[in-house]
């Protein structure tokens, strides 16, 4: 008779170009359900999140699926750093999972779930691997993000009043950038409130950077106390030069 299990996979914000997207960990853990008898009877999945716990909806859901179905078996995963690259995170839920007397099954590391002492010395030891290469991705992000201050580029996301070109440089959107104009001028030179603002643009229609949202008091703000539309980059509370062209002279 099949064992009936539930399936968890995890990619995150660190490292989107991760040898395993979702999609690739699904594939992986049905061809192993069939080839050693499991019924996976439910799937959660957390897309593009941290590995801290408080930042997995589908985590959750499977830690109260879990305590509510007596009947399932097990938690299979791809890899045991899908469960967390921290050390203790990824102890403490195996430790809850065994608590609950749900096995865990990791298609790449057969039975490392185990209480063997052996075993789970070598769990941890490849654990702390884990974190060390989550530390290294973490470094190396920082290093980019420096880098890019370094030579004036953007390192934000999308920004209005910019398009971002072909090597991620800002250029400017003439029509977003009169928008941005018309903001400064009427707290310069008319007085007005972001709160006022953003009712006066949510009258004349203008669109957001999404189209679809309306303004608020807040969006305007962040605009007017951005110093990327003077020419500057603000990185660690510092202001460094921009090399893209300012909407703001």
């Amino acid at each position: 008779m099949s064992k009936r299990v539930i399936a968890y996979c995890r990619t995150s914000t660190e490292n989107q170009k991760e040898e395993k997207t979702i999609q690739l960990q699904v594939e992986s853990l049905k061809a192993y359900a069939q080839k050693h008898d499991y019924d996976i009877v439910e799937w959660f999945e957390d897309d593009g999140v941290s590995g801290g716990l408080e930042h997995r909806p589908a985590l959750a859901r499977l830690m109260k699926c879990l305590e509510t179905n007596l009947d399932i078996e097990g938690v299979l995963i791809y890899k045991l750093d899908r469960l967390a690259r921290d050390l203790y995170i990824q102890e403490g839920l195996i430790k809850e999972f065994t608590k609950f007397k749900k096995e865990v099954i990791s298609t790449l590391e057969p039975d490392l779930a185990s209480n063997d002492p052996f075993r789970k010395a070598f769990r941890q030891m490849l654990g702390v691997f884990a974190e060390f290469e989550k530390a290294m991705i973490t470094l190396r992000m920082k290093n980019g993000r420096n880098s890019a201050v370094a030579k004036g580029r953007w390192h934000g996301g999308s920004i209005y009043g910019y398009d971002h070109g072909k090597n991620g440089e800002l250029l400017i959107n003439q029509s977003e950038a009169n928008t941005v104009r018309k903001m400064y001028h009427m707290k310069r030179y008319q007085k007005l409130s972001p709160k006022k603002i953003a009712e006066w643009l949510n009258d004349e229609k203008v669109p957001t950077k999404r189209k679809t949202t309306k303004w608020h008091s807040l969006t305007v703000r962040k605009i007017l106390r951005n110093p990327a539309y003077k020419g500057y980059l603000q990185y660690q509370g510092q202001l460094h030069p921009g090399n893209h062209e300012p909407i703001i002279k």
